[in-house]
């Protein structure tokens, strides 16, 4: 069974889906069943460079990936951002590339219910 928003990885080409209405079914790719991605938190030793983090401003709200700035490397950034409204029914994705600040800005209209980044060697973090 599948939820609306949960994301999922196939391990061996790398795809990863995200689940857009509740289902019963299993999602395959390449002949094998995906793997749910779990997403990492705060606990883990390598957070300070992987969990998002909202500074407020005046008239935006800014995540942040790390306490520390995340390396935006060729070969380790952060693939990419997602905002999900209190309620779940809006979100916000934003996708980055290597040697862009780890960072995006989200109007203060959106309420920010949780986040989470996709790091391309770490995994997802909440």
């Amino acid at each position: 069974m599948t939820e609306k928003l949960e994301l999922y990885k196939c391990n061996l080409c790398g795809n990863v889906v995200e689940v857009v209405k509740n289902g019963s079914g299993e999602l395959v790719c390449c002949a094998q069943p995906m793997e749910k991605i779990i997403p990492q938190h705060k606990e883990h030793e390598k957070n300070e460079y992987h969990v998002p983090i909202i500074i407020e401003h005046e008239d935006c709200n800014e995540i942040q990936v790390g306490e520390k700035p995340h390396p935006m490397t060729e070969e380790h950034f952060i693939e990419f951002i997602e905002v999900y409204s209190k309620d779940n029914h809006k979100i916000s994705r934003h996708y980055l590339k290597p040697n862009e600040m780890p960072s995006i800005k989200i109007p203060k209209c959106f309420e920010i219910g949780r986040v989470v980044a996709m790091c391309n060697k770490h995994g997802l973090w909440e």
